[in-house]
């Protein structure tokens, strides 16, 4: 069970606002301010400051909120888990490509292991899902791109192929041409926060670009729109394999390579730091 201070804490995290942390919690403020105040005399450090008017976290405030989110998610799963007859209950969040083109054998395993199961997957871009992986929303996620390994346990869950993709008939089909040809295309692309993306946006910067080389930019959250309008000759872009495995083997899209620029990609395993409960997944990762 978690120290109520502890809660109180975590919520003043997630309001950053002393008001609206007591209207949560069914307290009084200056009983938030005293179990804030509890804490800080306890770990002998200011966890929150003013900076005018704005509440921020300290750095020691930042590192108890990173301790603490996962004992916070620790102690209700094992509330959930000392409860009599209480059936299974999974909540997994994917990025896009894995949601979408991937997960679904994963997710079949697992409902047929476990039948009396309650399941939700949420799909949604990378920092969205590790938000509500942290606000202890879900069990674990399964994303490409980056983030920042040090806050989170994490595995790799499998590599994979990344290239552009244009129609066919397209000077650049089937072809590994070099960065400057394809930078007067029009770029269809996923919206910023995605793993898509962030993948693409790192081949730039190893070679000292930005998506600004790019005059014509379209962002699009939907691989469906793009594909089409890719295939449509309206402009080029860059996914991962299992997204255009179809459309390439149709013949309704090409694919071309960068030269001077190679990409791959990642799809990872990622849950909350000291998770009790990760082994239990493990299968996921098979």
């Amino acid at each position: 069970m978690l120290d109520p201070r502890w809660n109180t804490f975590l919520v003043l995290c997630e309001t950053m606002n002393y008001t609206k942390a007591a209207q949560k919690l069914c307290l009084t403020q200056p009983a938030v301010t005293h179990q804030i105040r509890y804490l800080e005399e306890h770990y002998g450090r200011k966890l929150f400051s003013y900076e005018g008017k704005v509440l921020r976290l300290t750095e020691a405030g930042l590192r108890l909120r990173e301790f603490t989110r996962s004992m916070a998610y620790n102690s209700r799963k094992i509330e959930d888990a000392m409860a009599k007859e209480a059936p299974a209950c999974l909540r997994v969040g994917t990025s896009k490509t894995i949601g979408e083109y991937v997960i679904a054998p994963k997710i079949g395993q697992f409902l047929r292991a476990h039948p009396e199961a309650s399941f939700s997957l949420l799909v949604d871009n990378t920092q969205v899902l590790l938000k509500a992986l942290e606000e202890g929303e879900l069990d674990f996620v399964v994303v490409e791109g980056f983030f920042e390994g040090s806050r989170y346990d994490s595995r790799l869950y499998r590599k994979e192929k990344f290239f552009g993709i244009c129609p066919p008939g397209h000077r650049l089909a089937g072809r590994s041409v070099p960065l400057d040809e394809v930078e007067g295309e029009r770029l269809i692309l996923r919206e910023e926060g995605s793993g898509t993306r962030a993948v693409f946006e790192d081949a730039l910067r190893r070679q000292n670009r930005t998506l600004a080389s790019f005059p014509q930019l379209v962002t699009i959250s939907d691989f469906s729109t793009i594909k089409s309008l890719v295939a449509g000759g309206l402009g080029i872009s860059f996914l991962y394999a299992p997204v255009v495995e179809k459309e390439l083997a149709e013949g309704s899209l090409a694919r071309f390579e960068l030269a001077d620029a190679p990409m791959s990609g990642a799809f990872y395993f990622v849950c909350l730091k000291d998770n009790l409960f990760a082994r239990l997944w493990s299968d996921w990762l098979q």
